[in-house]
C-alpha cells in the first residue's frame, strides 16, 4: 500500500509535520517493502488552497492513506473525495510513524480545524 506522511524533511528519521497542505515535504511509503520517497511541497507557499493542492497531489499519486497531524475541511474533502484514508501521526520520525500504521496503532482523524487551518494557526493544540 503508498501511503503519503507529512514531513519536516525528506528522510525516513525527518519528524512528521503536524500540518497537511503547508508541511515542506511529503514522504511517500510503499508499506510492502518499507521504500521511502521524497517529495517537496510545491504548496507550502502559496498564497492559499494549499491544502486542495496537496490533496490533489495524493491523488494523482494514488495515495490510499495520508499521516498527518492537522488537517482543515477543504484538504480532508479533497481526500475524502479520492477515498484516502486520514490517520493522526505523532511527532516521531517517518519511519516509526509508517511502523505504527503497519501495526494498526494509529487513529483516524475528522476535520481538525477550520478553513486555512494550515496557515500557521492552531500548530500544537492537538
Amino acid at each position: 500500500m503508498k501511503i503519503c506522511i507529512t514531513s519536516g524533511g525528506s528522510s525516513p528519521d525527518s519528524l512528521m509535520d503536524p500540518r497537511f497542505g503547508r508541511a515542506p515535504y511529503f514522504v511517500f511509503v510503499d508499506t510492502d517493502t518499507m521504500a521511502f520517497e521524497a517529495v517537496e511541497n510545491a504548496a507550502v507557499s502559496s498564497g492559499g488552497g494549499a491544502g486542495v493542492a496537496s490533496g490533489q497531489l495524493m491523488a494523482d499519486k494514488d495515495i490510499k492513506a495520508v499521516i498527518t497531524g492537522n488537517m482543515g475541511p477543504n484538504a480532508m474533502n479533497v481526500l475524502k473525495a479520492a477515498d484516502i484514508e486520514i490517520y493522526r501521526g505523532s511527532a516521531v520520525s517517518i519511519k516509526e510513524n509508517a511502523e505504527n500504521f503497519k501495526k494498526g496503532l494509529l487513529e483516524k482523524i475528522a476535520v481538525t480545524g477550520p478553513s486555512h487551518y494550515g496557515m500557521g494557526m492552531g500548530r500544537g493544540n492537538n
